[in-house]
């Protein structure tokens, strides 16, 4: 029997004030999100997706890539992150796309814990696919090598079948909406001497399992949920793991509560050729491998606008509310830029507002007042001393942004509960780091999330 709440068949589309074409670059969550309303806007879709179907970096793979820290440009690339141990940091009840439920199916082979592992997302995923009829939009194994603006204002795509002996085709679109991801492409540390250190050095994008680091030191760099869960598993085979991070004291070092072989250190002074790393106070540690959970940069290798969207100490701008750039609005367009935010909701609201845009009956400001307000965003951050990498770190006011387009849309803003839910599931994940995906004390929230559920499947089975 089908879970009720994944029973929303509803492929009702608008009718446009103007239909365009419209390419779509990727076919994960933010990719599927993008098909599903813009063709619900009344535009025709293509999807170009490299991989052999939907899902994006939910896809896992044992396969990493030949450069363990991914800095060789000529590499070839592996899109998924995951490790194979690795669930949701987020419960799927808030996590989920809004018009789409994330409920748990308690029958197949399928995964019902309230935080799933990713191969239940990448069934999610699919399921959401299937549910709106977006696997026909898609063309799979397919790569994009170029995106630039003819002079006739056209968006020309440049694809290619992969492992194919078929040439480059070049294809016209009036707009095209990015949405290949951004934790495929890895940062990594800055660390004195580090050339010159005889040991190994990874970076998570290429973790899967532990096995590797048995017996071994290791000294690993980052203090975000990747390095919380890694960390933790690689202790139970390792030796010694030390992590190290800005958020660390620079003063004495201590283990990890509930560990005997994992220490919080400050941030590496440098790494020495006897093999050694130095940390502050004089501290120096032997050590096999360094491990860098330092995530990743933006990266839009096949996108050619002529300099006028750039990727500067990974910002990506300029863009009117992480979306659009002004010169260039609306007919191209970024999907899940942001980061500390439940995302899929999000990519939700940024496609429909995308899609009704470019459709004619949501309005844009002008160039010059768009770009003044991407100005003033810019000097806000400066004058508070915030990075310009976290330009796109929403830390305390996703949901006012997501508000703001639904608004745009005339859509509902975002639930209470869902609100509730994250802030509660941040709470007990500080608390909690090692249990909180199995205790919990919102039990009250979960309800109102299903009562909800049933409440919007219902209206969607009466239109």
């Amino acid at each position: 029997m089908r879970n009720p709440f994944l029973s929303i068949r509803h492929f009702s589309t608008m009718s446009p004030v103007a239909a365009c074409h419209v390419a779509v670059i990727g076919a994960g969550a933010s990719g599927l999100a993008a098909a599903r309303h813009l063709r619900r806007e009344g535009h025709s879709v293509v999807v170009f997706e490299k991989e052999s179907q939907v899902g994006g970096i939910w896809i896992y793979t044992n396969h990493t890539e030949p450069d363990p820290l991914g800095l060789d440009p000529t590499r070839p690339r592996v899109h998924s992150s995951l490790y194979s141990s690795l669930r949701t940091n987020l419960p799927r009840e808030s996590m989920g796309f809004r018009e789409y439920p994330f409920a748990a199916k308690k029958t197949g082979q399928r995964d019902p814990r309230r935080f799933p592992g990713h191969s239940e997302v990448l069934e999610y995923l699919k399921d959401y696919a299937s549910e709106f009829g977006i696997g026909e939009l898609v063309r799979f194994e397919t790569e994009v090598s170029r995106v630039w603006r003819r002079g006739s204002g056209k968006w020309e795509v440049r694809s290619r079948k992969k492992n194919g002996d078929d040439e480059d085709i070049n294809e016209a679109f009036d707009a095209v909406v990015v949405c290949n991801g951004h934790y495929t492409e890895p940062r990594i540390a800055h660390i004195p001497g580090v050339d010159r250190w005889p040991g190994k050095q990874i970076h998570s994008h290429n973790y899967r399992v532990p096995e590797p680091f048995q017996n071994k030191i290791v000294v690993l760099i980052g203090s975000s949920a990747s390095a919380v869960d890694i960390s933790r598993e690689i202790a139970s085979v390792a030796n010694e793991v030390h992590i190290a991070s800005w958020s660390n004291s620079t003063e004495e070092s201590a283990t990890l509560p509930g560990y005997d072989n994992v220490w919080l250190r400050p941030m590496i002074e440098s790494a020495n050729e006897d093999g050694t790393i130095s940390f502050p106070h004089g501290l120096k540690i032997s050590a096999d491998i360094i491990l860098h959970c330092t995530g990743y940069k933006y990266h839009f290798p096949f996108l050619d606008t002529e300099g006028i969207v750039t990727v500067d100490d990974n910002r990506v701008g300029p863009l009117y509310k992480h979306v659009f750039p002004p010169s260039l609005a609306p007919w191209l367009s970024f999907v899940g830029l942001p980061w500390k935010v439940a995302p899929f909701p999000q990519y939700e609201l940024q496609c429909e507002w995308i899609a009704g845009i470019l459709s004619g009956r949501i309005s844009l400001p002008s160039e010059e007042e768009m770009t003044k307000e991407v100005e003033a965003f810019y000097d806000s951050l400066k004058a508070s001393g915030v990075p310009k990498r976290y330009t796109h770190n929403m830390t305390g006011y996703q949901f006012e942004y997501n508000d703001w387009i639904a608004m745009q849309c005339g859509t509902p803003k975002t639930e209470e509960w869902r609100i509730k839910m994250y802030h509660a599931t941040s709470l007990n994940r500080n608390a909690r780091p090692e249990s909180y995906r199995e205790e919990w004390e919102d039990d009250d929230l979960v309800m109102q999330a299903y009562q909800d559920f049933a409440k919007q499947i219902s209206c969607k089975q009466a239109s």
